[in-house]
C-alpha cells in the first residue's frame, strides 16, 4: 500500500485482496462486495479503489470517481433486479461511519421506509 493508504484500513485491504470479500462487481476506480451485516436482503458496499476518508474527500479529489463508484451502485442495483433501492453514505463518526474509507451502502430487496434510522 501506498504511504498515504493506512495499513488498518479494511476496505483498501479488500480492495488490494489481502481480505477476502464477496465481490459482486467492479470498475476501473470502484469495487462492489455484499455487506457482512446485512440490513436489507440486498445490502452491497461499494467503494472506490482510491483511498479517501469519506464521499465529500472523494468528490473534492476526483469528481469521476464519485460518479464512478455511484454508477457501480446503480450497475449492482440493475443487476440484483432492484425494483427500488436506496443509496446510504454515513460521514463523520455521529452519522455512525465506522470505516473511514469512502463507501456508499447499496440496499434493497425489501420496501424500505421512510424516515430512515
Amino acid at each position: 500500500m501506498s504511504e498515504n493508504v493506512p495499513e488498518d484500513c479494511l476496505f483498501c485491504r479488500i480492495v488490494a485482496g489481502t481480505i477476502p470479500a464477496d465481490v459482486v462487481a467492479e470498475s476501473e476506480h470502484s469495487l462492489a462486495f455484499r455487506d457482512l451485516d446485512p440490513q436489507a436482503p440486498t445490502h452491497v458496499l461499494v467503494v472506490p479503489r482510491r483511498h479517501v476518508p469519506d464521499l465529500a474527500a472523494l468528490a473534492t479529489a476526483s469528481p469521476g470517481e464519485l460518479a464512478d463508484t455511484v454508477g457501480l451502485a446503480a450497475a449492482v442495483a440493475g443487476q440484483e433486479h432492484l425494483p427500488g433501492y436506496r443509496i446510504v453514505a454515513n460521514t463523520g463518526a455521529a452519522a455512525q461511519q465506522s470505516v473511514f474509507h469512502a463507501h456508499l451502502h447499496l440496499l434493497g430487496g425489501r420496501e424500505l421506509r421512510w424516515p430512515p434510522g
